[in-house]
């Protein structure tokens, strides 16, 4: 039996550099959202002209998530992670500088700036983190995105204690730029140049779309118009890993965006109580991802997201159906946990044994970072019209649909893409490794 390949000294601080940076973001995201009451405060705003504030997050975040898939592939993951970076920190300064000044217009460009940043950089990571797996042989993607709960956790932890001696936001959130300037600086140095940089392949159908469709402008050299990034759709495995990506962000995201909510007003706990509950969402799912290597290792990406869509189920639906605050309480353990692999275990399978890999782990990270924010606000108009509880039945239909699809993660024989020889797949057996 062979054993993975060792991991070399530029290849442990690369991979180190990714899981740094992935905990400031978290770090970052946690943070803003922890202080967000204090903004609203400063501003002297309502709710409803806060959530036009908090526009400019969501708009930020398409356009970071849209564009960097080409951007990786036309420059490498290295810049695509500095311009993320820079924007990150750029954004979180002017949100400090908005807030401190009392203008909410400040308050959007500094969101609009951190939304963009971050998009940039997740794809980015997505990929990079991608390609670290092929080169070790071995699942990286979950504990990387592990390192992001992590970051969620002590942020949240971070901006609670501040809240609580009421230091002021802007200084607060100017210090975590400092601090994410600093990672960034660090993990751009890290990372290796080029990684899913790509030029066209006459032979490949989606490549040969996209160098057509470029003509005289990129003389179809890189892959990157519209029609070259939905060529990619064209595999039906890469489409039903898109609907599995697409369930499992959503019920993550439902849960980050609507579980204090959902514990307050579906169940009757006081708004501590709501808070509590996802900091225990957040724990499981950031001890899901620092554990669930192994049974990657064991039982390959298929099995194991099968298990994790019927868990995050379970969870779901006694949140949904039962009406001991407890019991629910105590329910998102499961909903954590389940929803802890999917996302990283999804995109690690797109990119797994074919040619053209940086562009499909592209398509579905933004298909699935798509789902975080369109999928859970959509909830909220439901809820409107049915109460949250039950919207939350969306949820449990989308990751039963996702069990039932999960064939589609087992690496591909040779027969449906290339094959990249010498490289295992991310999360394949020991058995396989031979």
């Amino acid at each position: 039996m062979k054993n993975p390949p060792v991991m070399d000294a530029t290849t442990r601080r690369w991979r180190a550099a990714l899981f740094l940076f992935m905990l400031a973001t978290g770090v970052s995201m946690a943070s803003w959202v922890a202080r967000t009451p204090a903004v609203r405060d400063a501003l002297d705003v309502t709710t409803g002209s806060m959530g036009l504030v908090l526009f400019g997050l969501s708009v930020g975040s398409m356009a970071g998530v849209l564009a960097s898939g080409g951007l990786v592939r036309r420059r490498g993951g290295r810049r695509v992670i500095a311009a993320g970076a820079g924007l990150l920190v750029a954004g979180l300064l002017v949100i400090a500088g908005g807030a401190a000044l009392e203008v909410s217009a400040g308050v959007f460009c500094g969101l609009a700036l951190f939304g963009a940043g971050m998009g940039l950089a997740e794809v980015a990571f997505n990929i990079e983190g991608a390609a670290v797996e092929r080169t070790l042989g071995r699942p990286v993607l979950p504990v990387l995105h592990g390192c992001f709960s992590l970051g969620t956790v002590v942020g949240a932890l971070l901006g609670m204690g501040l809240t609580a001696v009421r230091f002021p936001v802007g200084w607060h959130l100017a210090a975590v730029a400092v601090a994410v300037a600093a990672a960034g600086v660090w993990t751009v140095r890290a990372v290796p140049a080029g990684t899913g940089q790509e030029e066209a392949d006459p032979e490949d159908p989606a490549d040969s779309d996209a160098a057509s469709a470029a003509g005289s402008e990129g003389g179809g050299r890189h892959p990157d118009g519209i029609r070259g990034q939905l060529a990619v759709w064209r595999d039906r495995r890469l489409v039903l890993i898109g609907l599995i990506v697409l369930a499992m962000a959503f019920a993550e995201g439902s849960a980050n965006d609507w579980l204090p909510l959902l514990m307050v007003d579906g169940h009757g706990t006081s708004a501590t109580a709501g808070s509590l509950t996802f900091m225990l969402f957040a724990v499981a799912m950031t001890t899901g991802r620092f554990t669930g290597g192994p049974l990657l290792v064991r039982y390959g990406p298929a099995a194991v997201v099968r298990a994790s869509a019927l868990v995050a189920a379970a969870g779901v639906a006694l949140v949904v159906f039962s009406d001991d605050a407890l019991l629910a309480g105590a329910a998102v353990v499961l909903w954590g946990l389940g929803a802890s692999l999917g996302f990283p275990v999804t995109i690690s399978a797109a990119g797994e044994g074919v040619r053209n890999a940086s562009a499909r782990v592209a398509a579905v990270s933004t298909a699935g970072y798509a789902a975080f924010l369109v999928g859970p606000p959509s909830l909220g108009f439901l809820a409107d019209h049915v109460g949250l509880r039950n919207a939350m039945v969306v949820v449990l239909v989308l990751l039963g649909g996702a069990a039932l699809i999960t064939r589609a993660l087992r690496t591909p024989p040779s027969g449906e893409g290339e094959e990249l020889p010498g490289t295992p797949a991310p999360g394949a057996r020991q058995s396989d490794l031979v």
